[in-house]
């Protein structure tokens, strides 16, 4: 089996990553990197240098960590000969990524953007389904609970966080990889909270007559849909992803949340063991256009405890 080091033992590496991990075939959690475990100078570390220094028999390492410090850790692993995995967004910056592309490029290895909602169960019927078809307009409600997805993590709404598009971001990679055309961004409206640097909601309008909607502050359930009208139907896809309808008839996936790593894991293999890389940053462009479009607006301050 191959090592692996998992770098930042957030929420998202317990909730998915090492479940994941434990039952591939290919993979074994050979150390962890996290500031705030006790280093034991085997299998847990502080610092990724100290990793990479003490394990020289650990091939790849996957980034859990927020995107702001991602860059530095993946250019060390990289630099030392390591493949690499990318937990999305795969940086701060579309300059970042470009540069740890060219790095893997030049050194031979392995570099993975992942996005983890295309793995979703219904997004390869769906992609299946819009090939040769003509999308006229489109609806994408994206909402969710920031402090159930990410309690306590203040970071994701400073700058360099993302905010709302570190979900919204999912759809986009859903949107990205089904339509049979490309797409780009017209118009953003962002709204950002008065006491942060990152918007906590988003409105967005693309070419095909699609609109999105954005937002970190809807409470209970959480809300991942999207519906594309084209010449010949209508398509839905629900639940992130897993659950299909064609004109509004149940077409197949299944109804399940975030289980879309396995796949990841069996990707990440193939590409090492091939020495390739899957490096696609159009979900990503397409946030930074927001960035650059967007009309903000100033909102209530929002704070993680209630």
């Amino acid at each position: 089996m191959l090592k692996l080091a998992l770098i930042g033992m957030g929420k998202i590496a317990h909730d998915q990553h090492l479940p994941a991990l434990a039952t591939s075939p290919d993979w074994t959690v050979a150390a962890t990197v996290d500031r705030e475990s006790q280093s034991d100078g085997q299998t847990t570390f502080i610092e990724i240098e100290e990793m990479l220094r003490a394990r020289p028999d650990i091939e790849a390492v996957s980034l859990c960590l927020p995107p702001v410090p991602r860059f530095l850790v993946a250019q060390a692993a990289l630099a030392a000969g390591r493949h690499v995995m990318l937990e999305k967004p795969p940086g701060a910056t579309l300059s970042e990524v470009h540069s740890l592309s060219v790095q893997a490029r030049a050194q031979g290895l392995t570099l993975y953007t992942t996005w983890h909602s295309r793995a979703a169960a219904a997004v390869a019927p769906a992609k299946a389904w819009l090939a040769g078809k003509k999308v006229r307009s489109g609806q994408i409600t994206w909402r969710e609970d920031v402090r159930k997805w990410h309690p306590g993590q203040d970071w994701i709404l400073d700058a360099g966080g993302m905010g709302v598009f570190d979900t919204g971001i999912n759809a986009l990679s859903i949107l990205t990889e089904i339509l049979p055309e490309p797409v780009h961004l017209t118009r953003a409206e962002l709204e950002f909270p008065a006491n942060r640097q990152a918007p906590i909601a988003a409105r967005l309008t693309l070419t095909h007559g699609i609109e999105a909607d954005f937002d970190f502050r809807q409470e209970g359930w959480e809300t991942w849909d999207m519906t594309l009208f084209t010449d010949e139907g209508h398509l839905t896809l629900r639940l992130g992803g897993n659950l299909l309808e064609i004109d509004g008839e149940a077409a197949g996936g299944k109804a399940m949340i975030m289980g879309e790593y396995p796949v990841l894991y069996a990707r990440m293999a193939e590409l090492v063991r091939q020495r390739e890389s899957d490096v696609d940053l159009s979900p990503l462009r397409l946030v930074a256009d927001a960035f650059m479009l967007g009309r903000r607006t100033t909102v209530a301050p929002f704070e993680f405890t209630v």
